[in-house]
C-alpha cells in the first residue's frame, strides 16, 4: 500500500513533471530519497480530469520504479493521449490527477472477476486492451459488460473474452488529488 505520504508526493511529482514539459519542453529532474515503494518496479496509470476525462496512460507492468513510471505516465497523459489534443499550460490549473497504483496482472477466470476491485487486460494476437478497475464501477457494468468492454477496447468483436483470449485481472490502489484535500479537511 502506497502511504499517504507518499501518495502526496507522487501526486505533486505528476502535476510538476507535467508543468515541467509543457513549460521548458525537458524530462523532469529525477527524485532523491524515495521510500522502498517508490523505487519497487509496479505498473501504474495517470489520469487526467477535466470534468470529463482529459487523458490516460500508463504501464500495465512493473518495467519502472513507481516514482519513475508516474512521471513518464503523467507527462504521456498530458501530452500523447491520442483521444485527446495535448494539455495547454493554462488549463493545467483546471486538471484532476488520479493515479492507478497496479499489481501485477495475472491469468484470471471470468468467474473471478470482482467489479470494482479487479483490472482487466484482454489480449488476443497482437490486440490488447486494458481497462481500470474504476471504469467498471463509473459505468454501473456488470462483470460480463466489463469483459466485453474490455475487449471492444483491444479492437476484438465483444464476446471475445469467451474463445481463444488471454484475460489477465490486477488490483489498483487509486488514489487523487480531491481525495487527499478531503482528507486534510477532515
Amino acid at each position: 500500500m502506497v502511504s499517504e505520504e507518499d501518495q502526496k508526493l507522487l501526486l505533486q511529482l505528476a502535476r510538476n513533471s507535467i508543468q515541467i514539459t509543457i513549460q521548458k519542453g525537458r524530462k523532469p529532474p529525477a527524485v532523491e530519497s524515495l521510500s522502498a515503494l517508490l523505487r519497487e518496479k509496479r505498473g501504474v496509470f495517470v489520469t487526467l480530469w477535466m470534468e470529463d476525462l482529459r487523458g490516460c496512460i500508463g504501464f500495465p507492468y512493473p518495467i519502472k520504479p513507481l516514482v519513475e513510471a508516474v512521471q513518464e505516465a503523467a507527462v504521456s497523459a498530458a501530452l500523447q493521449d491520442p483521444r485527446f489534443p495535448p494539455v495547454r499550460l493554462e488549463e493545467l490549473s483546471r486538471i484532476e490527477i488520479e493515479i492507478s497504483v497496479l499489481t501485477q496482472p495475472k491469468p484470471i477466470q471470468p468467474d473471478q472477476i470482482r467489479v470494482g476491485v479487479h483490472g482487466l487486460i484482454v489480449s488476443q494476437g497482437n490486440r490488447s486492451g486494458l481497462l481500470l478497475p474504476q471504469v467498471a464501477i463509473d459505468y454501473g457494468w456488470d462483470a460480463e459488460t466489463f469483459l466485453s468492454q474490455t475487449c471492444v477496447k483491444a479492437g476484438l468483436p465483444s464476446e471475445a473474452w469467451k474463445g481463444k483470449s488471454n484475460l489477465f485481472g490486477f488490483e489498483a490502489q487509486i488514489f487523487s488529488e480531491s481525495d487527499l484535500k478531503k482528507k486534510t479537511r477532515s
